[in-house]
């Protein structure tokens, strides 16, 4: 049995967090250069250029990228053969948050009730999603999800009776009413199979998939094809205001499920496609 250390855990998501927030994943990175260049409007083009200079920027002075940090959202893969010292996982995890939004001068936008709307002033709790899983690891990524984009999301029971085009239909005009709320570019997620609540946490997880890699199964790589095809031809284009560069991907997850039903889930990114993972 390896142990972690609750302090190490703390400080890990504390850095994640900022780390975050102020630097853009590459593959983030090269795809919105590779849009910049590839944008038929003159006014999309622009746009894409300021977002490049603004991720630049960001990086270079350790600046949130967007000023909506977003709810901390963090991905943790527990190795079975692991043991955490000296407190809980989620305490660790919150404490962290805690730290890293204080200490990050990090936007605090959590609030403790849903309905008296008090802000809890250091950004917890955290969304936790935790899997029990081989070895002696923890894996943790923190995905910071701002809600201009989050606000967009949507679930469907379709019928287990729909057809491919059916489903490919629901993931276009679930787009297609998010219009220029999410600040496009955007990354669509899709949660497909599984029961209602697991749909759609495997729509948020398929956000994690960095964006130069390709679906492992051919029959969802070409299905993802087809919708970023379908989405861009939309005309949303950059922040709205037209042009061909509507999404940069679309990455969906599959799961079983029911003989009864078809859950789809939509979970959308801005452009601002944030996260960063570290491995104790």
């Amino acid at each position: 049995m390896r142990e972690i250390q609750f302090d190490t855990i703390v400080q890990t998501v504390r850095d994640l967090c900022i780390e975050a927030n102020c630097v853009l994943p590459r593959d983030v990175r090269c795809a919105l250069c590779s849009a910049k260049e590839q944008e038929q409007s003159p006014v999309g083009r622009s746009i894409l250029g300021d977002l490049v200079e603004n991720y630049t920027f960001a990086q270079e002075k350790r600046l949130p990228i967007c000023q909506d940090t977003g709810m901390a959202v963090v991905f943790c893969d527990l190795g079975q053969e692991v043991h955490i010292s000296g407190g809980l996982l989620t305490d660790a995890i919150n404490l962290g948050v805690s730290r890293g939004y204080t200490e990050g001068y990090l936007r605090c936008s959590v609030v403790e009730d849903p309905l008296r709307r008090v802000n809890t002033n250091d950004n917890t709790p955290a969304i936790v999603h935790l899997r029990l899983v081989e070895g002696d690891r923890l894996s943790i990524t923190v995905a910071p999800k701002g809600f201009g984009s989050e606000n967009m999301a949507s679930l469907t029971m379709l019928k287990p009776s729909v057809t491919p085009q059916q489903v490919e239909d629901t993931i276009v005009e679930a787009v297609s009413r998010a219009g220029s709320n999410p600040c496009p570019p955007i990354v669509v997620g899709v949660g497909l199979g599984g029961d209602f609540e697991l749909s759609a946490i495997l729509a948020k997880r398929a956000l994690l998939r960095p964006l130069d890699q390709e679906n492992p199964d051919p029959y969802y790589a070409a299905m993802e094809a087809r919708i970023l095809d379908r989405i861009n031809r939309l005309g949303i284009g950059p922040q709205g205001l037209g042009g061909n560069t509507t999404a940069l991907k679309v990455s969906i997850l599959p799961h079983p499920t029911h003989i009864a039903g078809l859950p789809c889930a939509v979970n959308i990114n801005c452009h601002v496609t944030r996260h960063a993972s570290a491995v104790l």
